[in-house]
């Protein structure tokens, strides 16, 4: 009759995945390449009762058997040996504890050698280009090992990124062998961290070369001091308007480029939506900026807007179109606001959305109308997170209100 399978007595995969948690957690490639001893993991192993080794004798034999070959002699783990039975069935050695204390033993019993042999290639290129990198390899070595075959080109990716940031120069002028800006988009957050790392233990890099207020994602070229291309500002204008040529109806500006052009309006209209901007007509002596989001905030750095005898801003109908316009004037203290009104929200109930995520910020800039309707979207009064998007508001409304204004529109 042949042994029965042993049920819930420990194997060498059992074993092995105890020893697996710390190399999955990165501890144990953290000490190797620290050169601190290698974290010792013993394992207790649960073996047959004494009752049952009568019964199942040919099965333990064959378990213990088992143990001490997947040992390896001591290659992968140690065992400690217990004494069990007695008169009936005799004396049997049986193991009772396994052991790991050496990284050989851990990287056999894994079967990890060659992931290991790469973290070294990885380590010794650190070390020979990049050394002040070679303490975050330690504590992220996971990290580094799955980028392995692309461990050189990164290092020179960081290397250049760090000694140029500042110059003015996109992150398109890179120079790195083997490096280009496809590279750099494709490991932009790890570039990122061992950029924060070396900029970090550079004594030589100025306090201000990371700005910690861009992210390593979106703002990956500002955070580091490179250029990065600026939205336009797209503003439609009457013929002749600061010497363009009579035919240009509308044009797009660089901001720094709008702002100093030597020209004047009298009314400008500030419009969050593309498409309403496009449909608005232009004033008599004005023009009709597309404001495009929070981008609208930066129009105050222009001196001719802020110089315009009316200002509008047109914006969506909730809590972050409320906080546009207030920032919008803290650069044009007098512009005022146009189909941002409680009756044009109410109006139009059955066209109201959601907005995604509010904010409670306080805004000061608001009039008192303006405030009591942000407060009431804040609270909830209308309903829920309650959005009227600028392009929602029917058109016949919105040339009711540009009517009103009397500004001679063309």
């Amino acid at each position: 009759m042949s042994p029965r399978a042993p049920r819930g007595w420990t194997t060498s995969a059992d074993i092995a995945a105890r020893v697996r948690r710390r190399w999955d957690d990165g501890s144990l490639l953290t000490a190797y390449a620290a050169g601190a001893p290698c974290p010792r993991v013993e394992v207790p192993i649960r073996g047959p009762a004494v009752r049952e080794i009568g019964a199942e004798l040919a099965a333990v034999r064959e378990w213990s058997a088992r143990l001490v070959r997947d040992s390896g002699e001591g290659a992968a783990y140690g065992l400690t040996l217990r004494e069990v039975g007695g008169r009936a069935i005799g004396r049997n050695t049986i193991p009772a504890r396994a052991g790991v204390e050496s990284f050989e033993q851990a990287w056999r019993l894994l079967g990890v050698g060659a992931q290991v042999a790469r973290f070294d290639a990885v380590r010794e290129v650190t070390a020979s280009r990049e050394p002040r990198l070679v303490g975050w390899v330690a504590r992220n070595p996971l990290r580094a090992l799955a980028v392995a075959d692309e461990w050189p080109r990164l290092v020179a990716a960081v290397a250049w990124l760090a000694g140029n940031g500042g110059r003015g120069w996109y992150v398109r002028q890179i120079t790195a062998a083997g490096v280009d800006t496809k590279f750099v988009a494709a490991h932009r957050g790890l570039i990122a961290a061992l950029l924060d790392e070396l900029l970090a233990t550079d004594p030589a890099a100025p306090a201000d070369h990371i700005d910690q207020s861009r992210s390593r994602g979106a703002g990956f070229a500002a955070r580091y001091s490179f250029a990065e291309p600026e939205p336009l500002v797209h503003v439609r204008v009457d013929a002749g308007f600061a010497g363009l040529p009579p035919p240009v109806t509308e044009a797009a500006f660089r901001l720094d480029e709008l702002a100093r052009l030597r020209t004047s309006a009298r009314r400008v209209v500030i419009v969050e939506n593309q498409v309403t901007y496009l449909a608005v007509p232009v004033p008599a002596e004005g023009v009709v900026v597309w404001g495009a989001g929070f981008s609208a905030g930066r129009l105050g750095r222009v001196p001719w807007i802020r110089a315009a005898a009316s200002v509008i801003y047109s914006g969506d109908i909730d809590t972050h179109g409320f906080a546009i316009l207030s920032l919008l004037r803290a650069g044009v203290p007098h512009a005022s606001s146009l189909l941002m009104d409680r009756d044009t929200l109410l109006a139009h109930r059955d066209r109201w959305g959601h907005e995604p995520s509010p904010t409670r910020a306080r805004l000061d800039r608001l009039t008192d109308i303006e405030q009591v309707l942000y407060q009431e979207l804040v609270e909830d009064v209308h309903g829920s997170a309650v959005r009227l998007e600028q392009e929602r508001i029917a058109w016949d409304w919105v040339e009711q209100e540009l009517t009103g204004l009397r500004w001679g529109w063309g």
